[in-house]
């Protein structure tokens, strides 16, 4: 199963969308907020280049990383093979 882990702060109201959205699908995921975190914060500006969130971490299981910036629903089912 693919290892996903979301960037997040307390007060992003997309992450909140993104994170009901996956407890409805039972996506298991790691989450990290980098507001309260300012390593974490850092690791992810590394990987994605900017500062945004929700941004998403998707280690599939072929090895491959997609990297996910903002609540895109249409990626995430495309990413994790989710159907309607």
């Amino acid at each position: 199963m693919a290892k996903v882990t979301m960037y997040t702060t307390r007060t992003c109201p997309f992450c909140k969308m993104q994170k009901d959205y996956f407890a409805s699908k039972n996506i298991v995921y790691q989450e990290i907020l980098v507001d309260e975190n300012p390593d974490e914060a850092q690791k992810m500006i590394e990987i994605s280049g900017q500062m945004g969130v929700p941004f998403t971490v998707i280690d599939k299981d072929d090895g491959s990383k997609v990297t996910i910036l903002g609540f895109d629903k249409g990626k995430i089912d495309e990413t994790l093979g989710i159907t309607e």
